[in-house]
């Protein structure tokens, strides 16, 4: 955190009518961070849970898969909130989603229902989507060229989530005995309240009237061959995290490792997804968003590829490792390259419906992660991860 108070950039780009710029960046990167085990807490328990509590282990991973589930279905209304009554009400709304869905969890534990641990995982998912938008509040406190410095900045605060989120899992799943995870839950709740706290002091300017009614049509704006590449990026980017991420705990257990193996990959992944944040912005305005997005690809390609080669866990944790760090570049700038295909009043609808895409594919990849590892196995999941590279990295090249 200490770049915060050395990023005189940031503050110095920021509008001359807004005097708290460093302030809600500082306070959106530690929400961040905090924020940010809600998901880690979910993708190191859910299947695992899932497949305690299910009534079939082909529904094992159905909780993560509802989980992505909440953040396409509540990103379009969180833009909507955002919009009427500014971002700070988005979020502050979606924190208490964080609240209810730890809570929802652990009851779930106790009394053994797999469906009330799928809606806790379901509110989890609306939490997620509006922590999502934090990249972009933190674009609005600066000037057009830092943006992407001021979007990655923010995203960096998901390193501490790496570490939050396993940690609270591995120190936390044994103490409410005989409830597995039930004390994490709990654990879970408690700091999505402590975020909301941080959140409480972000002063952002409600949206102005002309900003609420002014536009082009959505349809003209999401038309762009820009846009249309940028969310394809996008989707990829985030698709096949989610569907190597969901499948990867659950594939180490069927491989006979140990949770606490499981736990500290995932916490080298977020750590991984989340570090090259501090550098990410700087590469983009560099080298552009296109050229950064596209080593992102290659990457989590690689990933893949790492994961045929073996099922120990040095495989697993590098395969993990490869893909946080593809998925940073990839999303990062693909969220980079939307920022530059809407105006200013444009930007609560345009953001919202891209993450709406972006997340309601994840969906489609998260249900068809469990299926393929329970029917045809880890490797066969890797395998079916080259067609949507193949497919990003050709609509990449054609808008160059």
């Amino acid at each position: 955190m200490s770049d915060i108070a050395d990023n005189e950039s940031l503050a110095a780009a920021a509008p001359a009518h807004y005097d708290f710029a460093r302030s809600n960046i500082a306070r959106l990167t530690i929400a961040q961070a905090l924020a940010g085990a809600n998901s880690v807490v979910i993708f190191a328990t859910g299947a695992v849970t899932g497949d305690m509590l299910a009534p079939s282990p082909a529904l094992a991973t159905l909780p993560i898969s509802l989980f992505v589930v909440g953040m396409a279905a509540c990103t379009l209304p969180a833009g909507a909130i955002a919009q009427r009554s500014g971002r700070r009400a988005a979020f502050m709304i979606g924190a208490g989603c964080g609240v209810l869905a730890g809570l929802l969890a652990a009851i779930a534990v106790v009394i053994s229902s797999f469906w009330l641990f799928c809606l806790s995982t379901f509110f989890g998912g609306a939490y997620a989507s509006v922590v999502l938008s934090f990249r972009f509040a933190a674009a609005d406190c600066v000037r057009a060229e830092a943006r992407p410095r001021a979007l990655s900045f923010v995203m960096a605060g998901g390193v501490f989530a790496g570490v939050l989120g396993p940690q609270m899992v591995t120190h936390t799943m044994h103490l409410w005995q005989p409830y597995l995870f039930s004390a994490t839950f709990v654990g879970q709740a408690l700091v999505a309240a402590l975020s909301a706290l941080v959140l409480a002091g972000v002063r952002l300017p409600r949206p102005a009237v002309q900003a609420r009614t002014r536009g082009r049509p959505l349809r003209q704006i999401v038309s762009q061959r820009q846009f249309i590449t940028a969310v394809i990026c996008g989707v990829v980017s985030y698709l096949l995290m989610n569907f190597l991420m969901t499948a990867a705990p659950l594939a180490m257990k069927f491989c006979g490792l140990s949770q606490e193996s499981a736990n500290l990959g995932l916490q080298w992944h977020v750590i991984a997804m989340y570090a090259p944040s501090f550098f990410t912005g700087a590469l983009i305005s560099r080298f552009g968003a296109a050229r950064v997005v596209m080593v992102g690809l290659m990457l989590t390609g690689a990933s893949a590829i790492v994961g045929l080669l073996g099922v120990d866990v040095a495989h697993f944790w590098l395969t993990l490792i490869l893909l946080g760090i593809g998925w940073n570049f990839g999303f990062v700038g693909a969220s980079a390259m939307v920022l530059e295909c809407h105006r200013p009043e444009e930007k609560a609808r345009v953001q919202s419906f891209n993450d709406f895409v972006v997340f309601g594919t994840m969906a489609v990849g998260s249900f068809l992660s469990g299926g393929l590892l329970n029917s045809f196995g880890w490797d066969v999941v890797l395998w079916a991860s080259f067609a949507p590279l193949a497919l990003a990295l050709i609509a990449l090249r054609c808008d160059q």
